[in-house]
């Protein structure tokens, strides 16, 4: 059997240019990157994966290297140790620091691929002020817009004194997912304007403020994987960020995630191809951005006209929960296709059903909360459904909670409904103090079959 499958690999390498069996290196440790981890070791082509961090969710997938990841030189040093070809970044902070570019200018890692943009073109997420100009000069449909320093900052009180409500307030930089506020008055959004850049309410990431027009509709995501030049489109999901039954509560990291959407329809979709995927590559290519990895476009959808709300320079958590389960292609074969500039030989090949994922999280997030905490009936297992490490760590034998978003179940069915319902009876399998979870994870689309009520 092992000479047959020696043969089998040789064959298809023969056969194949994007065929190359290698060890992998994933950066990460959250629900993300333990989905990419499932999906990576589903491959021929990898040989021994490692995640760095990880979680205790990941350690089933590979082994987990206790490295941060904004450690670039033990990253570095990791992967000379264990023989890296891959590198493959989850989250947006060691990408706006420049891990690539930190591989890419070292002699002794520059051969590896590296799926995740330079540090300029992750600016698209690490600056919103860079983002809006890229859009603006690309012609990508957006909100108006204007932005202010401590430099102008006299300017930026009369500009919010003069705009209509609701206002948007976003801290230029990374903010650890609070830099976006919503104000319904000028009071409030004067009060946080003068927080933000004179009080250092968000740090540095908040020193420039960019303030927008409040866009109505349907909040969506699409997402690309680009080798800078061309793209493949992955399916589209929808997160719910509130922590409460119907849209209500907190602004959370998010609690759940359906693909695909019954409104994406083919008009829809031709809309956004466009008007905003095709412009914004487009824009890579003529800026000549080092871009070889996903694109995340964050979109309001007002009466099937789309816009812009932001990029991300990575895939969204928890929607890689519901978006790479649905991709049937092997995915080290993508990436390798993207690093190699051949992503026009690929063709996208996707699970029709719906994919639900429902987030656990710990109580009282995403404000103050304990972790520590044992976690029971993680064996618990459903046909058609998986379940997805966020916020855990092994401690001796027992695996506890390491996080606010803990674990994500996601179940496939044959309408949202179907595929929530068993999600959510899979979460009531598990046990931790304190779990909580939202009930009504695509609300809007249950009752519906094929998208029609």
């Amino acid at each position: 059997m092992v000479l047959h499958l020696r043969w089998l690999n040789s064959f298809q390498a023969s056969y194949n240019p994007l065929f190359h069996i290698m060890n992998i290196l994933l950066v990460g440790s959250g629900g993300r990157e333990h989905t990419l981890a499932w999906k990576l070791k589903q491959s021929a082509q990898c040989e021994q994966l490692y995640i760095a961090p990880g979680n205790a969710g990941t350690q089933q997938c590979g082994t987990n290297l206790n490295i941060s990841i904004t450690d670039f030189e033990a990253l570095s040093a990791a992967c000379l140790e264990h023989n890296i070809s891959m590198l493959i970044v989850g989250p947006e902070e060691p990408l706006v620091k420049g891990i690539t570019d930190y591989f890419r200018e070292n002699a002794a890692t520059s051969h590896i691929y590296i799926i995740g943009p330079s540090a300029e073109a992750a600016q698209l997420e690490g600056s919103k002020a860079f983002a809006k100009a890229f859009m603006n000069k690309y012609h990508v449909p957006t909100a108006a817009y204007k932005e202010f320093t401590e430099e102008n900052f006299e300017e930026g009180l009369a500009y919010i004194r003069s705009h209509p409500l609701p206002i948007v307030l976003k801290a230029d930089g990374l903010a650890a997912g609070k830099g976006v506020l919503i104000c319904n008055s000028q009071l409030e959004a004067l009060a946080e304007f003068e927080l933000m850049i004179m009080r250092s309410k968000f740090g540095a990431a908040g020193k420039k403020v960019v303030i927008e027009e409040f866009l109505t509709g349907i909040e969506m995501s699409v997402f690309v994987l680009t080798d800078g030049s061309e793209y493949v489109l992955l399916p589209e999901a929808k997160d719910y960020k509130r922590i409460g039954k119907g849209d209500t509560g907190l602004n959370t990291g998010g609690m759940g995630a359906v693909s695909p959407l019954p409104f994406f329809d083919e008009a829809l979709k031709e809309k956004v191809i466009s008007r905003i995927i095709e412009p914004t590559i487009q824009g890579l290519r003529e800026e000549k951005m080092d871009y070889k990895g996903f694109v995340f476009v964050g979109l309001m959808v007002d009466n099937g006209e789309p816009m812009v709300i932001e990029y991300n320079c990575r895939m969204g958590d928890p929607e890689t929960e519901v978006v790479i389960p649905r991709i049937k292609n092997d995915l080290v074969e993508l990436l390798v296709a993207a690093a190699n500039q051949k992503l026009s030989t690929i063709r996208i090949a996707t699970d029709e059903q719906t994919a639900v994922a429902v987030v656990a999280v710990s109580g009282g997030y995403p404000g103050q909360h304990e972790t520590g905490f044992p976690i029971y009936g993680l064996d618990a297992s459903l046909p058609g459904s998986l379940l997805f490490h966020a916020g855990t760590k092994q401690a001796g034998d027992q695996v506890v909670t390491n996080g606010g978003r803990v674990l994500v179940a996601t179940s496939f069915g044959d309408n949202v409904q179907e595929a929530a319902e068993q999600s959510e009876y899979l979460l009531q399998q598990v046990d931790y103090e304190d779990i909580v979870f939202r009930p009504d994870i695509g609300y809007e689309f249950r009752g519906l079959i094929n998208g029609k009520a």
